[in-house]
C-alpha cells in the first residue's frame, strides 16, 4: 500500500495536499502524531500503512500492530511481570502505528497500560492511530472519561487529525454492481 495507490477521488473529504505533506516526514522529526478517524472501509489503514512504509524507506524504525494484539501482548507481559520490558520495546520505535483503536472495548488493566505506553512515547516519538470511534466516545473504549481524556490529551497535543467521511472502499464494487444492476432493469 502506497500513497500512489490511494484513490483520493473516491474520498473527496480528504485533503490530498495534507496527506502528501505528511509524506515529507516532518511529523516524525517533530515527534508529532497522526490520527485517522472514520467509519470502516474509508482508507484509514491504507493511509497509515503507506505513511509507515515511507517512514521505513527513510530508515525510521517503524512498527505496525493492531490495537487488540498490542493490548494482548502488553497484558500478557503484565501477567508475566515483564510489562516494563514490553513498554520499552514499543516505546523505542520512531513511528508506532496502532490500527483499529476502539473497535472493541478493553478492560481497566489494558486501559491503564495503554495510557502508560502513550505517556512514554509522548513528545519523544510519533504515533499513528486509526480509529472508527469519535474522540467523544473514547471513554466507552477505555472505561473511564478521565483515562480517555488523558490519553487523548497526549495524542492530540502535537498531532494531525485526519477525519475521513465517505463510502467504504470494500463496498465500492458491490455498490457499483448494485447500481448498474438497478439501472439495467
Amino acid at each position: 500500500m502506497t500513497l500512489d495507490d490511494f484513490d483520493f477521488e473516491f474520498q473527496p473529504s480528504i485533503n490530498k495536499q495534507e496527506i502528501l505533506d505528511l509524506k515529507s516526514l516532518r511529523f516524525v522529526e517533530n515527534n508529532e502524531n497522526i490520527l485517522f478517524v472514520g467509519t470502516p472501509g474509508v482508507g484509514k489503514t491504507h493511509l497509515a500503512t503507506a505513511i509507515g512504509i515511507e517512514c521505513a524507506k527513510h530508515r525510521y524504525s517503524t512498527y505496525f500492530i493492531h490495537f487488540q494484539e498490542l493490548m494482548s501482548q502488553l497484558k500478557k507481559a503484565l501477567a508475566e511481570n515483564r510489562l516494563e520490558i514490553r513498554l520499552k520495546h514499543f516505546s523505542k520505535y520512531k513511528v508506532l502505528i496502532i490500527d483499529e483503536v476502539g473497535y472493541l472495548p478493553i478492560d481497566t488493566d489494558a486501559s491503564n497500560i495503554f495510557f502508560q505506553l502513550i505517556s512514554k512515547r509522548y513528545e519523544k516519538h510519533s504515533t499513528i492511530i486509526t480509529t472508527n470511534m469519535p474522540f467523544s466516545n473514547w471513554a466507552e473504549v477505555f472505561g473511564s472519561a478521565t483515562l480517555a481524556n488523558a490519553i487523548l490529551d497526549r495524542l492530540l497535543h502535537h498531532s494531525h487529525v485526519i477525519s475521513i467521511k465517505g463510502p467504504s472502499y470494500r463496498l465500492k464494487s458491490k455498490v457499483e454492481y448494485f447500481n448498474s444492476s438497478s439501472n439495467a432493469s
